[in-house]
């Protein structure tokens, strides 16, 4: 079986795949790539999850491409126009040609002596390898067999379907059914609106409050400026304005979040009138202590006020034949029951990642600047925000990666590799400034913060435009190496920084 070569090879065709081939086509012309997709469709996320209501839980106008502004007046797309999007943003930039589908890789490994990464998967049951000499992973960061499924006691003898959004039927019949909604977070409170149009009432069953806001479904302002300026003026300002409307709003919560906490708890009164008691949307812990949830035009809040859905804040005891019983004896009967239980966290979509033979353990490497991985050779991830837009870092670190490309090919060098000599390695994880469920489930594999940068995240996308767009590329943590020529020894980076 003869290996594909490329120069570069991305892992994943969603959201950070595509934006990132859109780079290198614009950045690094002359260098030859392809995506590696498992899925037989683009999209990632947007094309695996199919729950009725999908949408983003970001403006669109920060999560759109910097370099393809999203041109709806759609403030949360739905998942459709998501794809539609992506799918158009591939074409516009010839991508659709660089992508291989049905790619399940297992393994990739770095050769010092060859400089070299080897990848090895199955595609539709034959064995395929890849080797290259750069690696981008853009898988994103939870599975995408299968979502956390919390086992409930007596679930077996339950006569109703247990159902997980990531793996919607599409057959599935709710209309005039009772539906009960197990979760809190984003995939619940947009399934529990969608599914109150047609079903005869849902539960959205929690074990504890979520921040919700009400956010406007279209920008009319837009609509109104598009009648005077030119359109990509006008979405030009809507990115920038909102950009700085929701730093300015985390800032705030982290400075002064009593007084945050109360102005969205104020927002949720008024928008419920009275419908519903306050401890159902009252969380313990502070603002953007966990992301929060945006609801268009408050449709959660007036699908409770309409009567077709309300809240519940208790924990599953155990299921009865007919719904479910819970720690405090009451018993919901529920025809259907959705398990919106949260996501399971998977890194480089499963492969098993070697360096020179050595196991890469992900939760004792550092990554720099957020975009490369510490004592890994010619490897960077693609990994967007957790505060903000996923696209926001996903855009700059990839503008990041072809700067890099770049320097490699004008100064002729063959490899870069962070090294932290220092020994910076704190314990909490990239994604600690989250208290989420999944992001403490997956503490074991997540890569480590440092106690300084460029081993720190900042979480701020004016500093991190500034560094990762126009900063100096090289530093005292970053190593080069020339290409190796034939006798030369394998790079002896990594005994520096054991794998």
């Amino acid at each position: 079986m003869r290996a594909q070569y490329y120069d570069t090879l991305i892992v994943g065709a969603g959201l950070s795949g595509i934006g990132t081939a859109c780079h290198l086509k614009q950045h690094c012309p002359d260098r030859k790539f392809a995506i590696l997709e498992r899925r037989d469709r683009l999209g990632g996320t947007w094309d695996l999850f199919r729950y009725p209501g999908i949408r983003s839980d970001s403006d669109m106008f920060t999560f759109g491409f910097s370099f393809r502004p999203w041109n709806g007046d759609q403030v949360l797309a739905d998942g459709s126009s998501i794809r539609q999007y992506l799918g158009e943003t591939a074409q516009a930039f010839q991508v659709n040609d660089h992508i291989h589908y049905g790619i399940n890789l297992t393994s990739a490994s770095w050769c010092s002596s060859e400089q070299c990464w080897t990848l090895s998967g199955i595609c539709h049951g034959k064995p395929v390898t890849y080797n290259c000499r750069v690696l981008i992973s853009c898988a994103g960061y939870y599975d995408y067999a299968q979502g956390h499924a919390p086992e409930f006691s007596g679930v077996d003898r339950y006569q109703g379907e247990v159902i997980h959004p990531q793996h919607w039927p599409e057959d599935l019949e709710y209309a005039g059914k009772k539906v009960l909604v197990i979760g809190s977070g984003a995939t619940a409170v947009t399934l529990v609106p969608a599914l109150a149009k047609k079903a005869a009432h849902v539960i959205m069953l929690q074990r504890s409050p979520t921040y919700i806001l009400s956010m406007p479904g279209r920008d009319r302002l837009l609509s109104l400026l598009k009648r005077f300026f030119p359109e990509r003026a006008v979405f030009a300002f809507a990115r920038w304005r909102n950009l700085r409307l929701h730093r300015l709003m985390f800032k705030a919560a982290k400075r002064w979040p009593e007084t945050v906490r109360r102005l969205i708890l104020r927002g949720v009164r008024k928008a419920l009138n009275g419908h519903a008691d306050m401890r159902h949307f009252t969380p313990e812990y502070q603002p953007w202590d966990q992301r929060l949830c945006a609801v268009p035009d408050g449709d959660l809040f007036e699908a409770i006020k309409a009567g077709r859905a309300t809240v519940v804040t208790d924990t599953v005891d155990t299921f009865t034949t007919s719904g479910i019983q819970l720690k405090s004896g009451k018993v919901l009967d529920a025809d259907i029951v959705v398990s919106a239980t949260g996501l399971r966290l998977q890194l480089l979509g499963g492969m098993a990642l070697t360096v020179d033979g050595e196991h890469v353990d992900m939760r004792n490497r550092l990554t720099y600047k957020g975009v490369l991985m510490e004592g890994v050779p010619n490897m960077a991830w693609v990994f967007g925000y957790t505060n903000a837009a996923w696209t926001l870092k996903s855009d700059i670190s990839a503008g990041y990666i072809c700067r890099l490309l770049n320097h490699l090919q004008e100064r002729k060098l063959g490899v870069f590799i962070p090294i932290d000599r220092e020994g910076c390695k704190a314990e909490e994880s990239v994604m600690a400034a989250l208290q989420s469920g999944y992001v403490e489930r997956a503490d074991e594999i997540l890569p480590r913060q440092g106690t300084r940068y460029p081993w720190r995240l900042l979480n701020d996308y004016e500093r991190d435009r500034k560094i990762l767009l126009k900063g100096e590329l090289e530093d005292e943590f970053l190593n080069f190496y020339p290409p190796l020529r034939a006798g030369d020894r394998k790079l002896e980076a990594t005994a520096t920084n054991p794998v």
